[in-house]
Parts: structure tokens; sequence; C-alpha cells
């Protein structure tokens, strides 16, 4: 049973596309038209007819000694091989093309009609099979000739004619059509295997178990070149194992190389030609070029220019795609575009619910605070004249912790200003890890959009890197670098605000933009930086870019800089960022007795004028025995705003001043306890427990010290804690976590107080307790004694080592005196203080 072809390389294989026209024979057609189903044989064999892979699928076709084969290339576009790759494209047979061939209705733009006026009607041959190549581009056509001519001569007519009457397909306009006759026996194969300019030859015997000769590059030149220009050839090297041997045959043009293995593919080349005495049979296949993808291997094989290349590439594509993103954010966040509370539909509904929704709360923290602005209502009109002025410098408000200095600044002093923004110190110094204080910062100018978990990856790409290549990929970023771009997109954002106050018919209209600044301080919006140098254990990459870049924006007049500390050393971290300016300071301290006192009564007041509160409102009586009461507890407490505020909530349940102040106390003398004294969990503290007390008991019985005199003590000076031997950072260690108060004169620290005036009561009531006492002090004398016999052992050593010598000679005669005394005074504290701590012992087995 005869096969019928299908085609795979035009639509009108598809039968609705399909010219329709009667089968008929003319002088190109050679025999019948196969039908199907149509057995007969007339007399002879039947025939099969060859598919795309050839006769009966086996890949190859053959020639009868009156038959031949031409190869004609650029008939299909070469960029069509890609529809080979699909699953479905290898299964699909050939049409039947003798029809179409002989049909009068091809279309100019069909490659079978390409084919037809390649071959010239003059020539004496019958075209008998047509097998496209659409992955070569090109077709086999397969004819017979009369007894006459042969195959060579109608190769060389049918290939004169294309040279006199060029044919160019319309999918190649400058090329045109060749034809050369096939010497070898043509592989007909449909695996994914594609043209390229290089062709494998491989020198195979001609029969099994014979051997063949390696051809010469002279002998393979003669029989390649006349299908074209050859660019190179390469012979296998000659103490190769590798059999068969092979060479390759560079092509200048992969239309060469396809001719050139279609029609030299199964040659036996003789003895005489340089074949072997058996003869050598060439096997042909293209071979891609290493180099066909030669930008990615220089990429790959040069990963340490490439890798900081790309990571400059990306860097650069991110900035220019997302810092303008970025900057309108941080403007929004500065100028509050979307804030809801500054809405005017928002504030129509909140005056409008007023009445409604009383928050009392609020309201007595607002009255409360009236009275403290109205005492510092110099120290606010100073700050607003400084924001009205020209001065390239910070302004410093340096305070303990709770002495309303944020609520000084944003509530009192920037009441009403527009273009203001706060950042908070405390979790960004606080977050765990890179991306956290990355995340951190950005949140606090409102920098987005942040990508902080990239710089873990980022970290992971570069360790990679640098363990393969040597050298850093330049994908991650440091810290440092991370923070520097998010400030530098805030200076942008914020000079871009200060400008947007400028008007075209301003009087200042043909200023530049930094002059412009300069001349319009109240333009520049403000930045106010909060709990500066929070837990300032050590120098910190956050607070120094965060110094660095407010010297810049100070430097630059694009804002007023505003910190917010309770370090009284501030001026070390600042003076780095303007080492030549003079800062303009502003020290909050407690406030007075009289208005610590009208704050209170002013919450209380608040309180009972509120008709619609649930507490529990006071009687005249009792209200004017509680106010009696009040003077002598302010005292106690002192004018920490913190405090005063929760003494004022406990008045208001009903307590009294002094049950109030009590329990106040009591709560404080907890807190030392757990915070400085205990050693459980003690983490990373820097000071010793035995330190903290002697600190505690000196201020119990004295409201200051000597700052030079703590320090020359036995407790501080010879401490045995490894991370409490440097007295100074002990002190500043506990005047960080407000246990003590530093204050100093002209520069230089003079005395030491309590943290809190509340503190001061709290730790007499601590000296108070006998079996805490005792088990403190027992502490102290404990480390003292360990002190002392340190210093006996090394009196001991050296007087043992002098009295080692032959002969003592008279000059060392002082220094064994004084080694002498020095023991003996030694002996005698250790004495005096085993008694002390026999007498404490006993304290701590009697009481509880």
């Amino acid at each position: 049973m005869q096969t019928s072809r299908r085609v795979s390389f035009n639509p009108t294989s598809i039968p609705r596309l399909r010219t329709p026209s009667a089968p008929r024979r003319d002088f190109y057609n050679a025999g019948r038209i196969p039908r199907n189903g149509w057995k007969g044989n007339c007399g002879r064999g039947i025939r099969r007819e060859s598919t795309e892979t050839g006769e009966n699928r086996t890949g190859h076709i053959t020639a009868t000694p009156n038959e031949g084969i031409l190869f004609f290339d650029n008939i299909f576009p070469l960029k069509l091989t890609w529809a080979l790759r699909l699953p479905w494209q290898a299964e699909r047979n050939l049409p039947d093309l003798l029809r179409r061939f002989n049909s009068q209705t091809l279309s100019s733009f069909e490659p079978l009609n390409l084919v037809k006026r390649a071959i010239p009607q003059s020539v004496p041959m019958k075209v008998t099979e047509i097998l496209p190549r659409l992955k070569d581009g090109g077709a086999f056509v397969k004819f017979s000739h009369p007894d006459g001519i042969t195959a060579n001569e109608i190769g060389g007519l049918v290939s004169r004619y294309l040279k006199e009457n060029p044919i160019k397909p319309w999918f190649s306009p400058f090329r045109r059509i060749r034809s050369n006759l096939v010497v070898g026996k043509p592989w007909l194969e449909d695996l994914y295997r594609f043209p390229s300019c290089r062709i494998k030859v491989e020198f195979v015997p001609t029969s099994p178990g014979g051997t063949a000769a390696e051809l010469s590059q002279e002998t393979l030149y003669s029989l390649f070149r006349k299908y074209g220009k050859l660019a190179e050839i390469s012979s296998q090297p000659s103490d190769s194992k590798i059999f068969p041997k092979f060479a390759y045959l560079d092509f200048a043009r992969m239309r060469h190389a396809i001719m050139a293995r279609n029609c030299m593919h199964g040659l036996r080349v003789l003895e005489a030609e340089g074949g072997g005495a058996a003869g050598t049979e060439l096997r042909l296949s293209f071979e891609q070029r290493l180099k066909s993808h030669w930008i990615w291997d220089w990429i790959a094989s040069h990963p340490r220019v490439t890798i900081p290349a790309v990571a400059a590439l990306l860097a650069t594509a991110a900035t220019l795609v997302f810092d303008p993103i970025r900057t309108f954010f941080i403007k929004a966040h500065v100028d509050h575009a979307f804030h809801i509370r500054d809405n005017r539909i928002y504030k129509w509904f909140k005056s409008q619910a007023t009445d409604i929704f009383t928050f009392r709360i609020h309201k007595s923290e607002e009255a409360g605070l009236g009275a403290i602005w109205d005492d510092r209502k110099q120290v606010i009109d100073q700050l607003q004249t400084w924001l009205m002025e020209t001065a390239d410098t910070f302004i410093v408000v340096q305070g303990p912790r709770g002495s309303g200095k944020k609520e000084l600044i944003l509530d009192q002093a920037l009441k009403g200003r527009q273009n203001t923004l706060l950042i908070d110190c405390k979790p960004i110094q606080e977050a765990r890890g890179d991306s956290a204080t990355i995340s951190a910062a950005a949140a606090s100018v409102g920098y987005r959009p942040v990508f902080s978990w990239m710089n873990s990856i980022s970290s992971l790409i570069d360790l990679a890197a640098q363990g393969t290549i040597g050298v850093k990929s330049g994908f991650s970023e440091t810290l440092d670098a991370q923070l520097g771009k998010i400030w530098q997109n805030t200076a942008t954002a914020l000079k871009q605000v200060a400008l947007n106050s400028r008007k075209k018919d301003d009087k200042d209209a043909a200023l530049g933009d930094d002059d412009w600044l300069e001349a319009h301080p109240e333009c520049r919006p403000v930045v106010v930086i909060d709990n500066f140098l929070h837990k300032n254990e050590e120098s910190s990459v956050v607070y120094d870019k965060i110094a660095e870049w407010s010297a810049g924006l100070t430097m630059g007049n694009i804002a007023h800089v505003i910190f917010l500390t309770n370090d009284i050393s501030y001026s070390k971290s600042l003076s780095r960022a303007l080492p030549d300016r003079v800062f303009r300071q502003i020290a909050l301290g407690d406030i007075t007795p009289e208005v610590a006192k009208k704050f209170v009564l002013t919450h209380l007041d608040s309180d009972q004028n509120d008709a619609s509160g649930n507490d529990v409102k006071l009687s005249a009586r009792q209200r004017q025995f509680d106010i009696n009461e009040l003077d002598e507890c302010i005292e106690v407490l002192g004018g920490r705003l913190t405090d005063l505020e929760f003494l004022a909530r406990r008045l208001k349940t009903g307590q009294t001043p002094k049950r109030a102040i009590a329990e106040i106390i009591e709560q404080s003398s907890s807190e030392i306890m757990k915070m400085y004294l205990l050693t459980v969990d003690k983490g990373d503290r820097k000071w010793s427990p035995e330190q903290a007390w002697y600190l505690v008991k000196s201020l119990a019985s004295n409201e200051s010290l000597r700052y030079n005199e703590v320090l020359l003590s036995n407790t501080f000076a010879s401490s045995l804690t490894p991370s409490a031997s440097n007295g100074e950072a002990v002190l500043e260690a506990l005047s960080a976590v407000e246990l003590i108060t530093i204050k100093t004169h002209n520069g230089r620290p003079q005395t030491i107080k309590a943290g809190k005036p509340v503190y001061q009561a709290a730790f007499r009531q601590l000296t108070e307790d006998r079996v805490l006492r005792s088990r403190l002090d027992l502490a102290i004398l404990t480390e003292l004694t360990k002190i002392e016999t340190k210093s006996i052992d090394k009196y001991e050593g050296e007087l043992n080592m002098l009295g080692s010598l032959p002969r003592q000679p008279r000059e060392v005669w002082p220094r064994i005196t004084f080694l002498l005394g020095k023991l003996a005074s030694s002996q005698q504290k250790v004495e005096a203080w085993e008694k002390e701590m026999g007498a404490l012992k006993k304290v701590l087995m009697d009481e509880y």
C-alpha cells in the first residue's frame, strides 16, 4: 500500500486552503498519480513513496542508474526551524507534491513555484520526487534522465541556468537560489539537529571491519570548496584516541554549509582521491560552534567583571525607577498630604462629634500641660524665634526623661506648622538586624517602597560570589550605605518641600535655589530628632549617620534641625558633625514646686468639672485636706512630669496624697532593686550591684556626691567585675539608665544626684531595710576584702623576692619599710571588715 505525503511547511497543506485541481500528467510528472487503495503494479514491483524521513522511514533515498538528485537551497526561510521543535511537527508526512508541482494555479509565493521556476524546460529531465527540508531551508528533487546525458551534466545545466537567471525568494531578496548535484547518500533525519556554519566530517570505513583513511586538509578543501568559502579547516589532533577520526569544516555562511552537508553526506572517497586502499566514506553532521553563545560564555567566564557590572546596572535601574517614587512619598509624609487628621472633612466631623464623644483624659492632660506651658512660655518663644532666623547650627533641647521635651516642641513651638518631620531614634537603634534597622529608618521618614528583605538575599549572593571568585560582587550594601540612601532621598524631598513656597512673581524670583532658601528661613521645614543618643553605650552608625545628615541639612539651608536628647554628653557626638559651630541649647529640668502643684490641681479641677465623669468626686473637706498634704508630697516627688501625672491619676481615684506618694516610692524601690541591685538576669550590665548599692547608700544620706570622690572609692577604682573596672564608664552607664544624674560645671562632671527626685526617697526606703542593707553591705565588704587580700599577696610576694637576695643593700630598706607598712594597714582593714561581716551575717541569720 502506498503512503501519501503531507506538507509541514506550507499552509496549503490544509484541505480548505489547498487549490483544487485535477491531477494530470505532463513532462515533469513521472509515472502515475498514486491513489489510496490502488494495488496494481502494471507489471512491476510496487514502489514505496518517500516521506520526510526517506523511503520507508529509513532516512535515505536511493537513485537508480538513470536517476539523480538535486538539492535546491534558499527555498524556505531558516527562521522557521523553530516550528520543528513542536512535539506534533515531526509526525507529519509530506503531501502529494508532484500534483501541486504540476498545478497551473500555484501562487508566486509558494515554495513549489520557486522549485518549478528553478528547473528550465530545456533540460532533458523528469522530476520524480520532491522532498522539502524545512529546517535546512531547501528541497531535494529526484529526477530521471535519458541515456545520452549524465546526472552531472544535468546538474551543471541547472546550476548555470540559475546563475544566468537568478531567482530570489520574497523572504530573501538579496540571495538567489542555488542548486548542486547530490554526490553522496543524503540522510533525511528529523532529529532536533539544526544547521550551523560548522560541519563535522567523520572518516568511516566503507565496509564493517575495514579501515578508513584520514583525509588531509588539502583533500577536504578540494572536495568542499565548490559549495562555498571555507573559513577554517580543523583536523583532529594526531595523538587523539577518539575514533572514528574526524575534522571540522567552518564555512563562512550557513547556507554553504547546508549545501555541502546535503550533497556530500555518504560520499565514498576512492584510493586515487586519497581515501586509502579500501576507500573512505564521509559522514557529515552539523556541529554547533562552541562560541555560538559567546556573549553568555564570556559573561560566565569573567564573573569578576560581569557580576559587579550587573550589580551596578541593577542599582542604577532601581535608582532611576524607585527614587522618584520614594521622594514623592517622603514629601507626602513631610507635608502631611495624606494625613487624615488634617483633612477638612475629617475636621468637620470631629467638630460635630465633640459634644457627643467627650474624651476626658485628653482634656485633663491638655489642661494640666497648659500650666507648664505658661511657665515655659519664654522657652517656647525662644524656639520660635530661632526657627525664623538663618543660622547654620543645631538646636538642642536636653532634659531628663519625662521632662516634656517632645510635647514642648511638637505641641507648642511647632503648633500649626505643616512641614515638620519627626524621626524617633529609639526604634531605629533598638531594631535587631540590618533589615529591621532599614525598615525602621524608612518608616520614620515615609520612605517607600523599601525592600529590606533584599538586604539578606543580596548578602547571601555576595557571600557566595566571594567564596567563588574571591571578591565581593557588589550586590549587597552595608548598613551605612543603605541608611545613607534613605537620608539622601529625604534631603531631596525636604528641599523640594521648602521650594514649594517659592512663587514666580516673588521679589526674590531671580535668586538661585540655595540663595532663596538662605534668604527665607521661615519656609524651611523642621526636622525633629527625638531620643537622640538613646542607650548611647558606644558609637553607633545610626547616630553618626543622622548627625552627619543633619549637618548637611543645616549647612545647606534645607531645614531646621532640633535634637531632643536625655544624654548630657551629646556635644561629643554632634561636634563631630559640626566641629566649628556653637549649638543653640535649651536645658529642660524639673518644674518648680509651685508649677508642679498647679499642674496636679489643674488635672483635678478638669476632672471635677466634667459632669460626665465616672470617677469618685472628692468632698470639699477631703479636697482641702488633700491640698494641705499636697505640698509635702510634691516636695518629695519633685518636678518630673511623668511622676506628677502619675500622682494626679492616683488622686483622681480617691487616694490621699500621702498614700499615693507612698505607693509611688514603693514602686520606685522595686524598680531600683530589679534593675540595678539584683544579680539575676543582669545581662550586659556595665556596672556591678556593689557599685549601684554604693551610690544608693551614699545618696540616701547626701543629696549630692562629689564626682571624683566616687571614682576614688575602692568600689569604683578596684572593682573585681571585668565589665565594671572603668569607674567613669560605670557612672555614664548608670546615668544613661537614670539611676543617677551627673551635673556638670564648665564642661566637666562635678556632682552626682539621684536620677529622679522620687529616687531620693526610694534610696532612703531601701537603706532602712535592715536585711537588704546587711546583704548588700556584706557583698561590698566581701569585694573589698578580696581586693585587700590581692594587695596583701602582692606585698608578700615582693617582700619574699627582696628577702631572697644574698645581701640586702641599704637602698632597699625604705622599700621594705613601705611594704611592711602597707601590709599592716591592709591587714587591719581586713580584720575590721571581718568583724563587720560577722555582724551582718548575724542580722541575715536572725531576721527575715
